[in-house]
């Protein structure tokens, strides 16, 4: 019954995909950028806290580091992209075939739904296979791209790349045996508090 609504609420778009359109603005209650900020933040927090405290002898640990190499690279490729592409955000013209203007526009990719796909993605392929529950953590990328088409400040080209961006970049931090941020630190850092006392 389902599919036979779809082509009522199907619309034409625009971008590489022709799926690009502008969302109704809200940015009232969960969609506030506050949230939006503060899971972001949250995130870094966690895996800064995790690796650190944990070390990276420790699985869970060892996952944090990960995380961290995952996030931080996947961040500066997503910058680059930024820079490269130059696209449009919705609020800056409402065109999502505007490439190539300049550094005052920033849309592709999202870097939010690249930090919070980034991140997850380690913690997920680490332990989906003990603990199924742990694919919940994907709601965090997708509230994100939700949010960032809500408050026009992307395209849906724009959080779908980042997320497969994000998603990329984790895998392959979890293929290393040792994270990169694990090499360029002293022994003692990658140890973990935890286990000093």
């Amino acid at each position: 019954m389902f599919l036979l609504l779809l082509p009522g609420l199907a619309f034409a778009g625009g971008g590489p995909l022709g799926i690009d359109s502008e969302l109704p603005l809200d940015t009232g209650g969960i969609w506030a950028h506050k949230y939006q900020t503060g899971i972001e933040n949250g995130v870094i927090a966690v895996e800064l806290a995790g690796a650190l405290w944990l070390g990276n002898d420790d699985k869970l640990g060892h996952t944090f580091w990960q995380d961290i190499d995952s996030t931080a690279s996947s961040g500066i490729a997503a910058q680059l992209l930024k820079y490269g592409f130059s696209r449009a955000r919705p609020y800056q013209g409402g065109n999502p075939n505007a490439w190539f203007k300049g550094s005052c526009c920033q849309s592709f990719p999202s870097g939010e739904v690249t930090l919070q796909a980034a991140f997850v993605t380690p913690l997920i392929v680490n332990y989906y296979k003990q603990d199924p529950w742990i694919w919940a953590l994907e709601a965090l990328p997708v509230y994100d791209a939700i949010a960032r088409l809500k408050s026009r400040a992307h395209w849906q080209t724009d959080v779908i790349a980042g997320g497969l961006l994000g998603t990329a970049f984790g895998y392959w931090a979890t293929t290393r045996q040792m994270p990169l941020s694990v090499q360029v630190l002293p022994r003692g850092v990658s140890i973990g508090i935890s286990k000093r006392f």
